[in-house]
């Protein structure tokens, strides 16, 4: 889903810039912008052109997904961990785990 509100885009720049250990001058500089404005963007009281968040992002080596979107909670959130989960079995153990879920989801109909 698309995230339009600037504050929640704010907070996502700011959680992923401590993350990298960066600071907002760093990131500004990196994405060629003042620190005021950059500073701005992070606190979610400025919007950014669509360059800009390009910048942004090579500058925090991140896509504009990361925070123009948000995940789905629940269901969404569950499929992906089972998916990283099987992608980490080996191909035997893959192979009957995927037995074993087409056996069930042909039991539903």
């Amino acid at each position: 889903m698309l995230v339009l509100d600037t504050r929640e885009i704010g907070n996502k720049l700011l959680a992923i810039r401590k993350k990298t250990g960066m600071t907002q001058a760093e990131v500004a500089e990196l994405a060629e912008l003042s620190n005021r404005a950059y500073a701005d963007i992070e606190r979610g009281t400025s919007n950014m052109r669509v360059d800009t968040v390009l910048k942004i992002c090579s500058a925090l080596h991140i896509t504009p997904d990361e925070i123009l979107t948000v995940r789905e909670s629940g269901i969404s959130a569950k499929q992906e961990e089972l998916i990283q989960r099987l992608n980490n079995c080996n191909a035997k153990d893959k192979e009957t785990a995927l037995q074993l879920l087409s056996v069930f989801l042909k039991s539903l109909d």
